[in-house]
């Protein structure tokens, strides 16, 4: 039997200078859950080709929050 532990995940875009501990605090102040782990990727800009002409594709910064078993972010 396969036993999977599966802690909810959510992803956010964040500001580009916000760190693991700031977003950290933030979650707690504004979802009042408690946040067990963070993972943040830069994703850099791409060059695309749209319509017959070539633009960019804006980079961001990408977090994903990791909670306790149980908790969870009600966005409504």
């Amino acid at each position: 039997m396969l036993s999977v532990n599966v802690n909810p995940a959510y992803t956010f875009e964040v500001e580009a200078d916000i760190n693991k501990t700031e977003l950290k605090k933030i979650i707690k102040e504004v979802f009042k859950v408690e946040a067990t782990k963070i993972n943040i990727t830069n994703l850099p800009a791409k060059s695309v080709f749209v319509r017959g002409k070539w633009g960019t594709k804006s980079g961001m910064k990408k977090a994903v929050v990791y909670l306790k078993k149980g908790d969870k972010i009600d966005f409504a």
